[in-house]
């Protein structure tokens, strides 16, 4: 126990924990070592033989001076080209399913296991004087490749370039889609996205890659002297020169070798794991500023206070914007709404929640939804012509903007002048209370305040139609009460129509005018939230509410449960109609012994969970004879009858306390 505690300790005042060493068998720590032995032997040669006293005359002789300018020509050519033509490829093979993807990917990593002198006798039959398209290019543009210096570029490209594909690949394979999508209904054309969201949150990949790509198309050279060969001045690169002075001067070659030798060792250190994946350690963000609103006065940032915030209102889209929806595919339904009118969407998981939010955005496949927002028909639209604004389950706020930034983002996209944009971006999150906020990356946010500037975002962007997917999921008891009340007062000025999935009874019936339940894509209730919570048509619904919910096959007296058993009611239903009997916790007594009198419904059942719920306590009860039944009782009831996990009990349920809902 001591040893454990050891490598816990402070320093400074500081908890400094340390990592316990694994010690690794000797069966693979030998071969190990042997590798690493293998690896760097060659490198300890060069600088053993480097003549050190020469290596400056060696280094600034005239031809290796002039083989650098031309690597350095070379490579930062090579760098560009590959930049212009395989951050595209790489967006292609990460972003989009197409036949024959696994062939374009082979032919990527083709030029890295490919010998290079192979690679320089194909560049030769597909770009040369008597290739494929080298007569051609000669013809028509008066462009021959070989023994040029462009035929060194092309050269350097066709080996350097599937660095950058491959670590770009990983990057944006990495990223999360939910950001680009968000963008997207914030109606940023795909072009606005991916220069504005994609590539900066890929940067560190996009870094990687081109450092790697540089450094390799610096030190290219079988395809090199194969493909443009080796003329002094035009493609005679420091890798040539090294070569050259291998016959006659082998310690100058050793000299330059060690320059192209540190150059690689920089390019590597320089990313530190980045290539391989390894987790770099990063400066730590600073701590996320509490819930509490700050104190009057010191509420906005400085540069918030010097935009005149006070005197810009807050705007939705001007106009009523009704709903009609037809869903097809894996959902199938019709949505008509009025405008001003907020639908919870709710259902089990699996029942088509966020696919119905994503046809209506245009994102999926798997259902097609015809879609007309007021007079316009947006069916045929790209999802950032739309106006639909989405706020997805984890908010998406772009880390690489503010929170300013952010609410500022659609209306950018949507050709607001950068001021105009600016001021009403600042109105918005000065409405939703995190004005002060403004300039604060999302890393720096709670997860409250997160939530209430993604939601000033797509408030801000001016949609006709909000898609919410659980925006209050992540947060505490507390925060999602302050965050459903301000979600309250916004939408209630909204001259739309506001979807929010939820799995939470109180949004739903808080928030919502209507609550739509899905079950496998479709519809099973549609209705006001008070008729739902009386007659709920689906089992998990009335779950969901808190409510015993058994379905069955009505008989003459009563209930045939599909799991088996028999339940007694007051009021029957046509015999053979499928219901929903529901019946509530506080209706379902516990006993110790079976109770006599009143009670029709009555079953021996084991204690399977106590859970606390407010005030009172959640009896889960398992029976043999009857499906699972919840009851809700005092704990000084429970500590009466002494109930813990395992005690053997009585449940009944008076006939009149059942409700029968036809399904």
């Amino acid at each position: 126990m001591s040893r454990l505690r050891s490598r816990t300790g402070t320093r400074s005042g500081i908890r400094v924990r340390t990592r316990a060493r694994t010690r690794p068998p000797l069966a693979l720590a030998l071969p190990a070592l042997l590798a690493v032995a293998f690896l760097l032997l060659p490198l300890v040669g060069i600088l053993a033989r480097t003549r050190w006293n020469e290596l400056g005359d060696h280094l600034t002789s005239p031809g290796v001076v002039e083989a650098l300018k031309l690597s350095l020509l070379v490579s930062l050519w090579a760098l560009a080209l590959s930049l212009l033509l395989g951050v595209p490829l790489a967006w292609l093979l990460a972003r989009v399913e197409f036949k024959g993807k696994a062939l374009v990917r082979s032919l990527v990593l083709l030029p890295m296991v490919l010998p290079p002198t192979v690679g320089g006798v194909a560049l030769l039959l597909g770009f040369g004087r008597r290739g494929l398209l080298g007569p051609w290019l000669e013809g028509t543009f008066g462009i021959t490749l070989p023994f040029h210096t462009s035929g060194a570029v092309v050269a350097a490209t066709f080996v350097a370039m599937p660095f950058l594909v491959i670590s770009l690949e990983g990057a944006l394979g990495g990223l999360r889609q939910s950001y680009e999508e968000t963008a997207a209904s914030l109606g940023a054309s795909p072009v606005r996205v991916f220069f504005t969201v994609t590539l900066p949150m890929v940067a560190p990949g996009l870094v990687a890659g081109a450092a790697l790509t540089w450094a390799r198309a610096l030190g290219e050279f079988g395809a090199t002297i194969t493909f443009a060969g080796n003329l002094p001045g035009t493609t005679q690169t420091l890798p040539l020169q090294v070569y050259l002075l291998l016959q006659d001067k082998p310690e100058a070659a050793t000299s330059v070798s060690l320059l192209l030798l540190a150059i690689a060792m920089g390019v590597l250190i320089a990313l530190r794991g980045r290539w391989t994946g390894t987790p770099v350690a990063r400066e730590a963000a600073p701590a996320p500023v509490p819930e509490e609103p700050p104190a009057e006065g010191a509420r906005t940032s400085g540069s918030a206070r010097t935009t005149g915030v006070g005197d810009v209102a807050p705007r939705h889209d001007s106009g009523r914007w009704p709903l009609h929806a037809t869903v097809t595919g894996f959902n199938e339904l019709t949505l008509d709404a009025e405008p001003g009118t907020t639908i919870a969407v709710v259902g089990e998981n699996g029942a088509g929640k966020t696919t119905l939010l994503r046809a209506l955005l245009g994102l999926t496949p798997r259902a097609h939804a015809a879609l007309r927002l007021g007079d316009t028909d947006v069916t045929a639209l790209p999802p950032h012509k739309r106006q639909v604004a989405w706020v997805p389950q984890d908010g998406a706020l772009f880390p690489h903007l503010t929170a300013l930034g952010n609410t500022a983002y659609g209306l950018r996209a949507r050709g607001v002048s950068r001021a105009q944009a600016r001021r009403e971006a600042l109105a918005w999150l000065d409405r939703l209370g995190v004005l002060h906020l403004a300039d604060r990356r999302p890393a720096q946010l709670s997860g409250g305040q997160a939530q209430r500037v993604a939601l000033a975002r797509a408030l801000a962007a001016r949609p006709r139609l909000l898609l919410l997917d659980e925006p209050l999921a992540a947060l505490d008891q507390t925060t999602r009460a302050r965050v459903r009340h301000t979600l309250r007062t916004h939408l209630a000025g909204f001259g739309g129509v506001c979807l929010i999935v939820t799995h939470d009874p109180v949004e739903a019936v808080s928030l919502a005018d209507r609550v739509l339940v899905l079950a496998h894509g479709r519809a099973l209730q549609d209705a006001p939230p008070a008729e739902v919570t009386r007659n709920p048509r689906s089992p998990w619904v009335a779950r969901m509410l808190g409510r015993n919910a058994w379905p069955g096959t009505a008989s003459a007296d009563g209930l045939t449960l599909a799991a088996g058993g028999r339940l007694v009611v007051a009021e029957t239903l046509t015999e053979g109609a499928k219901a929903l009997a529901i019946i509530a916790p506080e209706a379902v007594s516990v006993h110790t012994d079976r109770p006599g009198g009143s009670p029709r419904n009555v079953w021996p059942g084991t204690v399977r969970e106590i859970t606390a719920v407010g005030s009172r306590l959640r009896v889960l009860v398992a029976s043999d004879t009857a499906p699972d039944l919840v009851a809700e009782i005092t704990p000084d009831a429970a500590a009466e009858l002494g109930l813990v996990d395992g005690a053997a009990v009585w449940t009944s349920v008076k006939a009149t306390e059942v409700t029968l809902v036809r399904l």
